[in-house]
């Protein structure tokens, strides 16, 4: 079992929250964290997986919350029975002052983001993000790409960055606890065939009151934005692609984003209160392990050669800052950057100061001045609020540039290893 970053984290909250929220992708490691912390704090496990306590639960939600009075409670797959949140809220309300860690839930689809959910439990919960292993969780390494970057002062040092061909491998990979010891190339086609048909079209039913053949369309859809991840997501140039109406892409993108198959990455923009209404986000595929498979992209060297090549490692890195966003010392909101004239940062971070990092990434182990473009318009834009840039390569060497009287950073894709 790999050990998660995570668990320190919420072993923390649940010692000053009485309802713990732990969400993210199905197969990303929740029910096995969720035992685990079961049995080392003494939590009554119970999953809704099981159609027995299922039916229980939807019968008299409010009577079986209050047969388990007295203990503190793991509630697995919490999102297929969101008739317990009344009953959830009935006995945090009914704890006394000081008694935490009541209840602990897991879900696959953020139904606390949905607008049905969003202020259920005001001030009793604490949510967590769970996404399928980072890097250096794999490599079983302490480290923290978030705060690492937050810090600056990066060093002059080598450090090698893997071979392209082992890049790739990462890529088709991804990032599934269940994927990584399947050595053989079909077993994990096999398993990532199972996840689409098995796990997001049963979960996309339960969410979505889906009318029709809504099945072939969501197929074409998901596929389409795997190809199209980290880039912009434009509704209505999909709509027509695909031949379907752009409001129906809208709401499916949506129910896909709260099944944590896909994110969006909204544009940087120094006026916060315009954020919602300038700049069109990115798309980002949060496994790109599962959109290699959507893609058709079974071997390595059809990867590298493939037009999407770019676009992945650029959404590797960046759920590689989401992972290690959970359990950051620093707090960071993520964006991306583009002007006028297409100048473009492939990631933004905003630290709580409001000072920003862009995070600039490259397949090349090769960098060249204009490789800076980008960071140096953002630096501009940005003004008093830039802090640094960082150029992200599959080069050895952590180097210096100096642009505009600025200093940046070209640093080692490796870093991620930790």
């Amino acid at each position: 079992m790999y050990k998660r970053d995570a668990e320190q984290l919420l072993v923390e909250l649940l010692a000053d929250f009485r309802i713990v929220y732990l969400t993210g992708p199905r197969q990303s490691g929740k029910t096995t964290l969720a035992k685990r912390l079961a049995e080392k704090l003494g939590m009554k496990y119970v999953t809704l997986d099981d159609q027995a306590v299922l039916a229980t639960i939807n019968n008299d939600p409010h009577g079986y919350i209050r047969s388990l009075a007295g203990q503190q409670i793991v509630l697995d797959e919490f999102q297929y029975a969101e008739g317990l949140i009344p009953a959830i809220k009935e006995a945090s309300d009914a704890l006394v002052e000081g008694e935490k860690g009541k209840f602990l839930l897991t879900g696959s689809a953020d139904i606390f983001r949905s607008a049905k959910t969003q202020e259920a439990l005001p001030g009793h919960l604490a949510r967590v993000e769970l996404y399928p292993l980072s890097l250096a969780e794999i490599k079983a390494n302490s480290f923290n790409l978030i705060d690492y970057l937050a810090e600056g002062g990066f060093k002059s040092v080598s450090r090698p960055s893997p071979p392209r061909d082992e890049i790739a491998k990462l890529l088709i990979c991804g990032g599934y606890p269940e994927v990584q010891d399947k050595k053989n190339r079909r077993s994990r086609q096999t398993w990532f065939k199972s996840y689409i048909e098995g796990r997001l079209l049963k979960d996309f039913e339960s969410l979505y009151a889906a009318r029709g053949d809504y099945r072939s369309k969501l197929s074409s859809l998901v596929t389409r934005l795997a190809g199209l991840s980290g880039n912009l997501l434009k509704n209505a140039s999909i709509a027509n692609d695909l031949g379907l109406d752009d409001k129906l892409v809208k709401s499916y993108v949506e129910i896909l984003e709260l099944m944590f198959i896909v994110k969006r990455l909204p544009a940087y923009v120094k006026n916060a209160a315009k954020r919602t209404v300038i700049g069109m986000p990115k798309v980002q595929f949060v496994d790109t392990g599962l959109a290699c498979y959507l893609l058709g992209l079974r071997r390595i060297e059809a990867l590298l050669h493939s037009q999407f090549y770019g676009g992945l490692l650029e959404t590797y890195v960046f759920m590689e800052c989401c992972k290690h966003k959970t359990w950051a010392e620093e707090d960071v909101r993520l964006y991306h950057f583009r002007d006028k004239r297409k100048n473009e940062v492939d990631l933004v971070l905003e630290k709580s100061d409001s000072r920003v990092i862009g995070v600039e990434v490259k397949a090349s182990a090769t960098i060249r001045e204009s490789d800076f473009k980008g960071l140096i318009k953002l630096a501009d834009y940005a003004g008093q609020h830039f802090q640094h840039g960082v150029l992200l390569y599959t080069g050895n060497e952590t180097l210096p540039f100096k642009q505009k009287d600025r200093e940046f950073h070209a640093i080692p894709f490796s870093i991620l290893e930790g």
